[in-house]
């Protein structure tokens, strides 16, 4: 099979999407699970998603609306574009799939920043692209100036995470036109704001759409109903694109029904309720500032946390992960161990409710030694 298969795809790295709830209840034999791992919604969907979804099993025989034709129209005007500007996928990472299906061939050049979202590279090196990815500064920032030399050669995609998955950091307003600034006309920009909801509250984060509504260039900003709004397991994202000329390239490449019906009903209904995700981004901003404070307060030396302006933290154990997850993964608390080179002493965390927050902090000092003095969780 190995013969078989083209010759990007062997040495492709398979995505780490972590241990499910099960796994760790029958590996572990715990009963209370937090699941710290994955940046979901401790929140969950409005309560408008569930009456939306009660009468679906009567539709379950058709197939949904190839185009999401509703979905489209409702984001359109909230964000400023033609419907036709608006593409929907199996999640943001499907649009991701689309771009490099349409767009990347062997040899082309695209620029991620390292450690990143995994799918940022494999998708490019699955069309046998070749990435260059840029490292962080020591106080676990971008790196503006590098990012600008390395985009004003020119890659074929850049793909910037603003906030960074897995640091949190951010390019503010100021950076964010550098980086515009730096851009080559033929460079696509790939703005992936899948935290947007929660870095919208964040002093200086930038307004990217109006930034780009007016640059004569091709660029697109992806955002999802994964994390503010509460739909992890239906899998939606979408994209705001350049033009519409761009879209109807992704229509050429992605599936005929990208977006299952359950999925699409539920995407219109949480996109009624605003609200209710502002409430729940806003929460965990809140809860997130706790989380910092209690583990400031375990005084752990080599200890640090990544600025943050998502609905995770990454931090620096100072030491190896591995042990320190298995710990906690025996006490029943599913946390993400950084795994890219260079990285293997960070440990990703979500921000869940207090209760959860609490666990992970008093679990964490007293895996590595220290004596939490408590989380005030302000509840």
């Amino acid at each position: 099979m190995h013969e078989m298969a083209r010759p990007e795809v062997s040495p492709l790295p398979v995505y780490n999407a972590g241990l499910s709830s099960d796994a760790v209840r029958t590996r572990y034999g715990v009963d209370r699970i937090a699941r710290l791992a994955s940046n979901e919604n401790p929140f969950g969907a409005s309560p408008a998603v569930a009456r939306a979804l009660a009468d679906l099993a009567e539709h379950l025989s058709t197939y949904p609306d190839a185009n999401c034709t509703a979905l489209r129209q409702a984001i359109a005007p909230r964000v400023g574009a033609e419907p036709g500007r608006i593409v929907v996928g199996n999640g943001s990472e499907d649009i991701l799939q689309m771009l490099c299906l349409a767009l990347l061939s062997p040899g082309d050049r695209v620029l991620v920043q390292r450690p990143g979202f995994g799918l940022h590279e494999i998708f490019p090196k699955m069309m046998g692209a070749e990435v260059e990815a840029l490292a962080l500064t020591p106080a676990l920032e971008f790196d503006l100036d590098a990012w600008c030399e390395a985009l004003s050669r020119g890659p074929k995609i850049a793909m910037i995470a603003n906030p960074s998955n897995p640091v949190g950091c951010m390019f503010d307003a100021a950076a964010f036109e550098r980086l515009l600034a730096a851009t080559p006309h033929g460079t696509l920009l790939v703005i992936d704001e899948a935290y947007y909801e929660y870095a919208r509250l964040a002093p200086g984060f930038p307004d990217a759409l109006a930034a780009l509504r007016d640059r004569q260039r091709p660029w697109i900003v992806l955002r999802t109903f994964s994390k503010g709004w509460g739909l992890a397991g239906l899998r939606v994202g979408y994209g705001i694109a350049s033009d519409a000329a761009l879209v109807a390239l992704l229509d050429r490449v992605r599936t005929p029904f990208n977006v299952n019906q359950a999925a699409q009903t539920a995407a219109l209904a949480a996109w009624g309720d605003e609200a209710h995700m502002d409430h729940g981004a806003r929460e965990t901003v809140r809860l997130r500032a706790s989380m910092i404070a209690g583990l400031n307060a375990l005084a752990l030396p080599g200890l640090r946390i990544a600025p943050s302006a998502a609905n995770f933290l990454f931090i620096d154990l100072g030491r190896p992960n591995g042990p320190v997850n298995e710990a906690l993964l025996a006490r029943g608390i599913i946390a993400k161990p950084w795994k890219e080179a260079g990285y293997e002493h960070f440990l990703r965390v979500s921000v869940g409710l207090p209760a959860d927050n609490e666990r992970f902090v008093h679990a964490l000092g007293e895996i590595l030694g220290a004596r939490p003095q408590g989380l005030s969780t302000g509840a």
